[in-house]
């Protein structure tokens, strides 16, 4: 099995949380492709039933808006029955991106792997990373 793990981010704090969450799909016996989202296709995306998507908060604490936000929406109409991680990281607010982001893909019929997401505030250490692989551990579980 594969899982993809797609991701934007900006000062490479996501990025690290992405390939956290693949050593932790690895581990558990299922195959990653973790890539930033400018490699994503939504359609190649939709046709997989479990993947994690991570983007760091912009902002008013709101995704990435020129790559991740429309790629999302792009996503969205396609994310119903799906198991999903969101993830991410964040310097400034309380993870309100993330609340609302997790609501969002609620709506669109997503099933959350982690019920409120993945997150860390500025460089992820040791707590978040961990977190992390076991998100990736129960992904490749699923």
């Amino acid at each position: 099995m594969s899982i993809s793990v797609v991701y934007w981010s900006g000062t490479g704090n996501t990025q690290a949380m992405a390939e956290a969450i693949g050593e932790g799909i690895e581990e558990n016996g299922a195959q990653a492709k973790v890539m930033s989202v400018d490699q994503a296709s939504v359609d190649a995306l939709a046709g997989e039933d479990v993947f994690a998507l991570g983007c760091s908060a912009m902002g008013a604490e709101e995704l990435e808006e020129s790559e991740m936000e429309p790629f999302v929406a792009e996503l969205e109409g396609k994310v119903s029955g799906k198991k999903i991680l969101l993830f991410g990281s964040y310097g400034w607010g309380d993870g309100e991106w993330m609340r609302s982001w997790c609501d969002r893909m609620k709506a669109a019929g997503a099933e959350l792997v982690e019920e409120e997401g993945v997150i860390a505030n500025e460089t992820p250490g040791s707590a978040e990373l961990n977190a992390c692989k076991a998100a990736g551990a129960k992904l490749a579980g699923i």
